[in-house]
């Protein structure tokens, strides 16, 4: 999975360096940000070693027995190769121009690149087993590194300096826990060092890590790519009046409001004019597509007497991002938190008989904005019962978002060209990739995505057999919001094992350690180790078992669907701690509507039987939002993936990208 021819690296240098344009001139001769003590380089491959200098002055880097000079071009530019090299060290890398720079402890071994969202981003120190990793995290050829969060419209040349670290108990705890499993169980099969470089940001879209030309290569986000200003300098005036032509299709002729004005909490205030917004719901999907920024949101509600009375609790469900909540002009509370559920005291008093008015001042940071999640959860909770808040409340926006430079989300490309683009010349052993809960809510077209964001990367790096491995969307979202009649994120599980079809890829299947109740599940270490698994075999050739159950061919017998999954692994079996019963598979007849199924195994085969069915044609597993209780594994413990028989439309269809 590893072999295949490379474009050479030369170019690869060159190209990387001249995309990302011209700077100031160095005074003294430095290497680029990414190197640095304690580092690990990839073995096998030839080393590029690139930086800064004085137009036309010489650089010579010398590693192990090996040595190589550069000169300088006219912006300052200098970039050359060293042979390859074996897993091993440490080593000093030395260079030497008008200044001299010795970087101690370099190792040679295997580089992985980990990125994506908040779930490849979570340290090791919050997982759940976080006191027994790090007692065990003396492991001086582990190394990790940090690649600082950085949005720009250009693409850069090189980063700020970053810091590598060796794993020990006491630095540990704030690298990335997937990568830190996956890095120990690899060298524990391997034996040589494993270095981690971290370029994940949490919530961030997939086109954001788009290389420039995947994106202008799709017809939906070329006009977003072609869009942007010609610089970072020129980005907080372009995004100011992005975000008012946005207000202005929505609404014309609207004005802003004063900078920390509440006077539209006054219950007092004609908000007739006002549009409305359907709530819960962000605002993007209802004709404010890439407004980021504030908008007030507000409704009335009748009370009577007993309702009136006492204290009582407002319920808002989530708001992304902020919220400040006003009932009849006093404030009763507010806070950031695109995830957490509002819960604001009125006191008592504040309410009263007859008409009430809320008003909620919601500030978006990026991404979707508003209340979002599921409608029972907006209501007013008194002491004669509840009201439900559900429905169209008045909305204006106020002003958007002002910014002083880009945010990954502001567009594609973004993310790619402030951390990826500095670290092409850098040879690598794979990618891991822990990203797809930012793009849920487009799904459908997440396969296409998934597959430009690999290719790409493959073309910037100049890799073509890079290794790809993925993890795919744990569980969430309460059992009891499961809907079997269709799943935005099974829909995105399902376009993450499509992306699956291009060679020297990998998923590691995740839905039997989620959380319903957090987007964060703390259990790294299964997923760290399925990577690590799937790198053994797939990378490394080593007979390990990798994937869990997977569907080989469907037979229909009568009221009967008879399932056979390859046997991989050994045979099938119930995850253990599941119950007795085989879990999470559905039917449907030719209406198109499922129904759970009864399920037997019998040795390589699942039987499937539903008597609201008598004539099955499709057959689902795990297809809901949270597929925890879907219990199908293998003798090795390793879950069968979210599977459909059917190509009936998929609820995302149609949807694009907005930032």
């Amino acid at each position: 999975m590893s072999g295949g021819p490379e474009r050479p690296l030369r170019a690869v240098l060159l190209a990387a360096l001249l995309q990302a344009g011209a700077t100031t001139a160095w005074a003294d001769a430095r290497l680029a940000g990414i190197f640095g003590d304690h580092m690990v380089l990839q073995r096998g491959m030839p080393i590029a070693v690139w930086g800064r200098a004085a137009p036309g002055e010489t650089v010579q880097v010398q590693f192990r027995h090996s040595r190589a000079r550069a000169v300088a071009d006219a912006d300052g530019r200098w970039a050359l190769r060293l042979p390859a090299a074996p897993a091993g060290g440490p080593h000093t890398l030395t260079l030497q121009a008008g200044n001299r720079i010795t970087l101690q402890d370099v190792l040679v071994g295997e580089v992985w690149l980990c990125a994506g969202q908040s779930n490849m981003e979570w340290p090791l120190r919050l997982t759940h087993d976080a006191d027994q990793a790090l007692a065990e995290a003396d492991l001086p050829q582990l190394r990790h590194v940090a690649i600082a969060h950085r949005a720009s419209v250009q693409a850069q040349a090189d980063g700020p300096p970053a810091r590598w670290q060796a794993s020990t108990p006491a630095t540990a705890g704030d690298f990335s826990a997937v990568g830190f499993h996956f890095a120990r169980a690899l060298q524990r099969a391997l034996g040589v060092p494993v270095g981690l470089v971290h370029a994940a940001w949490g919530g961030t879209h997939l086109e954001t890590w788009l290389p420039r030309d995947a994106a202008l290569a799709d017809a939906g986000l070329a006009p977003w790519v072609l869009g942007l200003p010609a610089s970072d300098a020129l980005y907080p005036a372009w995004a100011t009046a992005q975000g008012w032509a946005a207000v202005q299709r929505w609404q014309p002729g609207l004005q802003p409001q004063p900078a920390d004005s509440n006077a539209w909490a006054d219950p007092a205030l004609d908000d007739t004019a006002w549009q409305t917004l359907a709530v819960p719901g962000p605002w993007e999907a209802q004709g404010l597509p890439g407004f980021d920024g504030t908008l007030w949101l507000r409704r009335s509600v009748e009370l009577d007497a007993a309702q009136a009375a006492g204290a009582a609790t407002l319920h808002l469900g989530a708001v992304d991002d902020c919220d400040e909540t006003w009932v009849n002009g006093q404030r009763v509370g507010g806070f950031c938190g695109w995830d957490v559920p509002r819960h604001h005291t009125v006191p008592a008093g504040v309410l009263q008989p007859g008409r009430n008015t809320l008003a909620v001042k919601v500030t978006d940071t990026g991404g979707a904005g508003g209340p979002h999640g599921d409608p029972a959860a907006l209501q007013l909770e008194t002491a004669a019962g509840t009201v439900a808040l559900a429905g169209r409340w008045r909305a204006r926006p106020a002003a958007p978002l002002q910014r002083e430079s880009p945010h990954a989300n502001d567009a594609p490309t973004l993310a790619f060209n402030g951390l990826l683009q500095p670290l092409l010349p850098l040879r690598l052993g794979g990618v891991l990739w822990y990203q797809g809960e930012s793009n849920v809510p487009r799904a459908a077209r997440h396969a296409q995505a998934l597959r430009r964001l690999i290719t790409g990367w493959r073309q910037q790096w100049g890799q073509p057999a890079l290794p790809f491995l993925q993890v795919q969307l744990a569980s969430y979202l309460p059992l009891a919001h499961n809907s079997l009649a269709g799943s935005a994120w099974a829909e995105l599980r399902e376009a993450q094992a499509l992306a699956l079809d291009l060679p020297h890829t990998g998923m590691a299947v995740a839905i039997d350690v989620g959380d319903a109740d957090d987007i964060h599940p703390r259990n790294k270490r299964a997923v760290g180790e399925r990577l690590a698994r799937l790198a053994l075999r797939q990378v490394f050739g080593r007979p390990v078992v990798a994937q869990g159950p997977v569907l080989h061919s469907l037979q229909h017998r009568g009221a009967v669907l008879a399932l056979r999954y390859r046997r991989a692994g050994g045979a099938l079996a119930l995850r253990a701690g599941s119950g007795p019963a085989l879990q999470g598979f559905a039917v449907a007849g030719a209406d198109g509507r499922f129904h759970a199924a009864q399920a037997r195994l019998a040795g390589q085969w699942v039987l499937l039987r539903q008597p609201q069915v008598p004539r099955p044609v499709a057959v689902r597993y795990g297809w809901v939002d949270n597929a925890g209780e879907a219990n199908l594994v293998n003798a090795a413990g390793l879950p069968a993936a979210p599977m459909r028989s059917d190509h009936w439309p998929l609820t995302t269809a149609g949807r694009g990208f907005t930032p």
